[in-house]
């Protein structure tokens, strides 16, 4: 299950139309992860603006700046195991995402921005190179799926 919110900031980047692909194609990711899993995996996605993620990343972050993307999990620290579908929240600044996509539309930006939270909130993470390419790997895995169309397949 995917619960989405989105700040009047991120609204004025993104229509309603792209909001929907957004949402329809993040939840086939989720989906994707849960087959793996054998779960029915939950996650939160929030779309802000810069002001409330840099908020969310000096407050929780020590880092007083906004950022991309932040991804706060429910599987870490205690009583991580009693829900092991309750992934988290992934949240995203769709204002950095709009200069980081350059030349691509924001959509794909914004998407690119949601796998990588998701791969955070599935344990995945990019300390070293081997861990990076794991973690890009699975990550291009559940956008390839978040394209497809049909079924949806374990990722």
């Amino acid at each position: 299950m995917l619960s989405t919110s989105t700040d009047d900031a991120a609204r004025e980047l993104l229509d309603t139309r792209d909001r929907d692909l957004l949402r329809r194609r993040v939840r086939r990711m989720l989906r994707a992860a849960g087959k793996t899993e054998g779960l029915d995996l939950q996650m939160s996605l929030r779309l802000c603006g810069d002001g409330e993620i840099h908020a969310l990343n000096r407050d929780y972050r020590g880092k007083d700046r906004p950022t991309d993307v932040l991804a706060f999990s429910q599987r870490e620290g205690p009583g991580a195991h009693l829900h092991p579908e309750l992934l988290g929240d992934v949240v995203i600044s769709v204002e950095t995402a709009r200069r980081q996509a350059r030349n691509r539309p924001i959509v794909d930006e914004v998407l690119f921005l949601a796998a990588h939270g998701l791969c955070h909130l599935l344990g995945y993470d990019h300390q070293n190179d081997a861990d990076e390419a794991e973690m890009n790997a699975r990550m291009e895995a559940l956008l390839a799926e978040s394209r497809r169309r049909g079924a949806v397949a374990a990722r």
